[in-house]
């Protein structure tokens, strides 16, 4: 309410106070006014000012604004020298680096190397008591030789695809197999009796001991052929068999050709001359095959063909019957891929059990040294790493706009914390990896680190040279537009100024303001680096294109 009160005194005087209020009084007089009055005064000087500050405020907000003005920027087609360098950053990686690992539980014995260690191939690392790999080492060998075992009888069986005769002979009691019968492994099929010779065994009297000699030619008498024929002793036996007369025995083989006429069981007499005198056997004895055996079929599988005939005249070599050894092949098969990983695990058992006596296998420091005299290893992570560190590669990436420049052998510039090293580009992948919509490609660059400056395992800086050009066409980058054409195609292009050109497009659909008397002309670009761009063809020198329009507002 007094406040209420104060403005109603205040409103008749007001064009008499307010103007004075900005004056200040004099000091005798302020002094001596009344305390009321000089703060109505104070009040009023704040007022103004603020008043002040907000017509200001809106004098230029809406008063002084006059209309933007646009600015067509432009440029020309000049010759010039543009450099396309790729920049990025990869990991330091040891080019040689060997980790060792116990796979086995052990206790440490000794560690006969620090952290940090420059070593030489050959070098003592650490010793590791583990009976659990020598133990690993014999199981693996095992299984090795026994698949091997099993390989050399399933090649030996496999052969029995094509089940032959072993030696010449005669079939005998054959099996009757036809195309798509099941044959069995151990399957007998026939006889084969050798007739190509035939054996006799004959008794002589110890009398004549010593003068009958194997290789002595004898004359064998066969009576169901009322024949004789030669014969050879093939042994001499110095057994002692005794007759019902008291006569001691020895025994002598007697082998003879067989021409065809011959067979088993036929009743024959070997006589045989010593010192001019005739030697008779004890009594008859009985022709006998030479040898004979069973034919058994190797594999399990169906039959092909089959030619087992009773009685058939065979050679040796001869296929008699062929089979389809489709489940023996894949037996075999796996065989070989068990074989194969056992063979593997005892290479791995076999390195670990060196490993339990380790030494450096290159040249390099000791990295990443994990135990100590007395630990319990169960784990299968390296112990240590020896890595070569003067001779390192970088593991870098160059994204798809980049990737064409790069080639192998192009040198490149290192720096890691301030450290400065070269580089050479040593292989670029062409295998991509997509992030985001960009791809991107390895490259390993390698370079020299005798010095030790460069720190492995660590993040560092490269930059390359990818093409540069010293003398060619250049613009600025923004004077450069990919545009839509409207048959759906798109092209690069520059605005040019002047007349139309004959090489302008029609039916471009810009998504900017292109100022008047400026025609979308096609270019060929080349390299760029990040201010300007080559221009190959489209435009010639000194052509005045549209780069841009700047709005510049201009306040009353």
């Amino acid at each position: 309410m007094a406040e209420i009160m104060e403005r109603e005194e205040l409103a008749p005087d007001t064009a008499e106070t307010a103007p004075k209020a900005a004056e200040k009084p004099k000091d005798g007089k302020w002094k001596n006014m009344p305390r009321k009055k000089r703060r109505r005064i104070i009040r009023w000087c704040v007022i103004l000012v603020v008043l002040a500050l907000i017509g200001a405020l809106l004098l230029k907000m809406f008063g002084g604004k006059q209309e933007a003005e646009k600015q067509v920027v432009t440029d020309y087609v000049q010759y010039g020298a543009i450099t396309a360098t790729v920049e990025g950053s990869g990991i330091v990686k040891a080019k040689s680096s060997e980790s060792i690992s116990i796979t086995t539980t052990g206790t440490v014995m000794d560690v006969l190397v620090t952290e940090g260690q420059e070593v030489t191939a050959g070098t003592p690392l650490f010793t590791v008591d583990s009976p659990a790999a020598q133990a690993a080492v014999q199981k693996a060998r095992s299984q090795v030789e026994g698949y091997e075992k099993q390989l050399s009888t399933a090649l030996k069986d496999i052969a029995g695809l094509n089940l032959a005769a072993p030696y010449s002979g005669k079939l005998m009691e054959v099996a009757a197999l036809n195309p798509g019968d099941t044959i069995s492994r151990g399957q007998v099929v026939a006889k084969l009796n050798d007739d190509t010779h035939l054996r006799l065994e004959q008794y002589y009297s110890y009398a004549y001991a010593g003068e009958l000699k194997a290789g002595q030619t004898v004359d064998v008498s066969i009576p169901a052929l009322m024949t004789t024929i030669p014969g050879t002793v093939e042994t001499v036996h110095m057994v002692s068999r005794i007759t019902p007369e008291g006569s001691k025995l020895f025994s002598a083989e007697i082998v003879v050709e067989n021409e065809g006429a011959l067979t088993a069981d036929m009743a024959a007499s070997a006589t045989a001359v010593v010192n001019g005198e005739t030697v008779y056997p004890y009594e008859p004895g009985k022709l006998e095959y030479c040898r004979t055996g069973e034919l058994k079929s190797t594999v399990d599988g169906t039959v092909l063909s089959s030619d087992l005939v009773n009685y058939l005249q065979v050679s040796a070599g001869q296929v008699l019957v062929r089979i389809d050894g489709e489940e023996s092949e894949s037996e075999i098969f796996t065989i070989e891929q068990s074989l194969e990983e056992a063979r593997e695990e005892l290479e791995k058992a076999e390195k670990n059990l060196a490993n339990c006596n380790a030494v450096a296998p290159i040249d390099g420091k000791v990295i990443g040294l994990s135990i100590q005299s007395g630990d319990e290893i169960n784990t299968q992570q390296p112990i240590l790493t020896i890595s070569d560190t003067r001779s390192l590669i970088v593991n870098a990436t160059v994204d798809e706009r980049n990737i064409s420049y790069i080639k192998p052998g192009m040198m490149v510039d290192l720096d890691q914390w301030g450290n400065a090293a070269m580089g050479t580009v040593e292989s670029v992948s062409l295998s991509s990896t997509v992030s985001n919509g960009v791809a991107t490609y390895p490259m390993v660059v390698s370079m020299d680190n005798s010095e030790g400056a460069i720190q492995v395992n660590s993040n560092i800086q490269y930059s390359l040279v990818a093409s540069q050009n010293d003398n060619c066409l250049v613009l600025p980058i923004q004077a450069v537009r990919t545009v839509s054409l409207e048959d759906g195609s798109t092209a690069t292009v520059v605005y040019v100024s002047g007349d139309r050109p004959d090489n302008a497009l029609d039916g471009v659909m810009a998504d900017e303001e292109i100022p008047d008397g400026f025609w979308a002309v096609p270019v060929e670009i080349g390299i760029s680096d990040n201010y300007n761009v080559e221009i190959k063809s489209g435009v010639e020198e000194g052509t005045e294109v549209f780069t841009q329009i700047q709005t510049m507002e201009a306040w009353g």
